[in-house]
């Protein structure tokens, strides 16, 4: 089937131009630059005019948490990549702390069944690192799996890894890139236990940055990095919330990156959250925001969007995290710990260009080519004849509020509802495939397993 996207504004390798793009056998087979349509092919199944439209690569999010196997009644991977799909998102790398976690070769490759079976979009999956399995990562094919997903601080499913000599061995086997959550633990467990003498036994969800504090970060931060170096391993270090975390990066960026592939030893990711929030939102949005890291200062917030420019934040991914809203009740210590972002990051990201953060050029770094040259990914995150068509429409000046009947989470809530955004995501092709257009998402579809070249 061809499928021709025209009068497009294309926005892709750090530039805009108008064109159009030709799409056969799943693939990008031609790129027109300008408006002259005598010399756009004359037959094509079908026809998108995209008239005051931006074309994009599809969002590749590097942070998700899609609860299957073993939490579905919060999410599962059929509801959140719908949304996703809705979001402009067209794969994703799920995270290992579900149940069974993802810590051997068996779970890992029964998350991959299930994706193939029910994700709309594409997908890979991290392995999970233990205090005790760093043995088996010498055996993770690096052309299939998207890293190994090492927790050095308190997490969501009991995965700490929190002992010297397995962080050590962790980083000194692991085949492929390591991606850290960075807090460190003992600090934390000092900082709850002074909040509850003073604030009682679920301190309001205000303490929270006080509790999972700068100081936990960047002291866990620190560690990662150097183990980096001592080993020689390629590091991570999953959704930065502090200005001072930064100070642990080089301002490089990506070498060679529209070339497909780094030589970056350390990277950096930040989340959406912790680029839309800060500590003074918990005041109107409670415990919705409640993540870990905690959302922490406005010098924070403003010290990571100066980063998405300045080449020291790599990567900007979601740590979409999907809870029922009741899960949310109550403080610090009862409210767990997460929220739904993926079908809104993409949005959330034109926000901040349109208020000058960040050229709209750089947002397509960071959501698509930043991901697909860090992670080596197989022909996508590119706008590139001969590329998988992964590719996502965008009308600008369609103002439009978040609402819970226009949420496809499986949980039905987002921090966002009845926020208004200017930017609204019109198609998604995934693989060639018109996935999602105007609301309707074809059901039918299912996305493909990543791959790696490496």
């Amino acid at each position: 089937m061809k499928i021709l996207i025209k009068n497009a504004i294309i926005v892709n390798e750090g530039k805009q131009l108008p064109g159009s793009v030709l799409i056969e056998n799943e693939q990008i087979a031609e790129i027109f630059e300008g408006n002259d349509e005598s010399i756009l092919p004359e037959q094509a199944d079908q026809t998108v005019d995209a008239s005051g439209m931006y074309l994009l690569p599809g969002v590749i999010d590097d942070h998700v948490h899609f609860r299957e196997p073993g939490l579905t009644h919060k999410a599962d991977m059929e509801s959140e990549s719908r949304a996703a799909a809705a979001g402009g998102v067209t794969s994703f790398m799920d995270m290992p702390n579900v149940n069974p976690l993802t810590t051997n070769l068996e779970n890992l490759e029964e998350k991959f069944r299930l994706a193939s079976e029910k994700s709309r979009v594409n997908y890979s999956f991290f392995f999970g690192a233990t205090n005790n399995n760093a043995d088996q990562l010498p055996q993770l094919d690096p052309k299939k799996i998207c890293g190994v997903k090492l927790f050095m601080g308190s997490s969501t499913g009991n995965m700490l890894v929190d002992q010297k000599e397995a962080l050590y061995e962790v980083f000194r086997k692991s085949p492929m890139l390591i991606m850290t959550h960075c807090e460190d633990s003992g600090i934390i467990s000092q900082n709850l236990n002074r909040c509850k003498e003073l604030y009682g036994e679920d301190p309001s969800v205000e303490h929270h940055p006080e509790i999972r504090s700068e100081e936990a970060c960047y002291r866990s931060s620190e560690l990662a990095v150097s183990l980096a170096r001592e080993t020689g391993a390629r590091l991570h270090i999953a959704h930065i919330s502090t200005a001072h975390e930064l100070d642990l990066l080089s301002n490089e960026g990506l070498d060679n990156a529209y070339s497909g592939h780094t030589c970056k030893q350390i990277t950096g990711e930040a989340c959406v959250a912790h680029l839309m929030y800060t500590q003074d939102d918990y005041k109107t949005l409670g415990t919705r925001i409640k993540c870990n890291p905690a959302i922490k200062t406005s010098t924070d917030r403003d010290a990571l969007r100066q980063a998405l420019t300045d080449g020291r934040i790599d990567v900007v991914g979601t740590d979409h995290a999907p809870h029922l809203l009741q899960e949310k009740n109550g403080g610090c210590v009862k409210a767990v710990s997460g929220m739904p972002m993926v079908q809104f990051s993409l949005n959330c990201m034109l926000e901040l260009a349109d208020q000058g953060i960040l050229p709209l050029e750089r947002v397509v770094d960071l959501m698509a080519h930043g991901p697909a040259t860090l992670f080596d990914i197989s022909r996508r995150g590119f706008i590139r004849k001969g590329y998988f068509a992964d590719l996502v429409l965008v009308q600008p000046e369609q103002p439009w509020t978040v609402t819970t009947d226009c949420i496809l989470s499986k949980c039905g809530w987002s921090p966002l509802e009845g926020h208004t955004f200017n930017w609204k995501v019109k198609y998604t092709f995934c693989n060639g495939h018109l996935l999602y257009q105007n609301g309707q998402i074809d059901e039918q579809y299912r996305g493909k397993a990543l791959t790696f070249e490496r």
